[in-house]
């Protein structure tokens, strides 16, 4: 069965991005380095924001098989004649869709975000900012 819903942002699309992550060298107590990466502070806002628009939407099971997801991310912009258009610019539709995945993981949509093997993305620009966001479990592919 296919589900759907769509969140609004009332002041613009959040700014962040699953490639605006920040790296910090680390030293272990042997004097050994290494690299701990962390979100941004925008990555973390727009996790939150992110977060408490979807849980509501959040399905009482986890799904368990593979999933179809269709995501449109509607951005906002005040010149009327680019409504509908396709907005080619960044953020990149890869980066932006990590950090809605992986809320789905965390809010239980699905075991792992893996299961997801047919992912549309589609950016547009439009009167207000939102996403609307459908995922549906697809049944196994028989083995002929």
């Amino acid at each position: 069965m296919k589900n759907s819903f769509i969140i609004t942002f009332e002041r613009g699309m959040p700014d962040g991005t699953a490639q605006m992550k920040g790296e910090a060298v680390r030293y272990r107590k042997d004097g050994s380095a290494y690299i701990q990466h962390y979100r941004t502070e925008k990555v973390q806002n727009f996790r939150d924001s992110l977060v408490l628009r979807m849980k509501r939407y959040a399905p009482k099971e986890r799904m368990t098989g593979p999933i179809k997801l269709e995501i449109y991310v509607y951005f906002d912009i005040k010149t009327r004649s680019k409504w509908g258009k396709y907005k080619d610019t960044k953020p990149d539709c890869d980066n932006f869709v990590k950090e809605i995945k992986d809320v789905m993981t965390l809010l239980r949509f699905w075991k792992d975000d893996a299961q997801v093997v047919d992912l549309r993305v589609v950016k547009i620009y439009s009167e207000k900012a939102s996403i609307s966001i459908s995922y549906e479990e697809l049944p196994e592919v028989p083995n002929d």
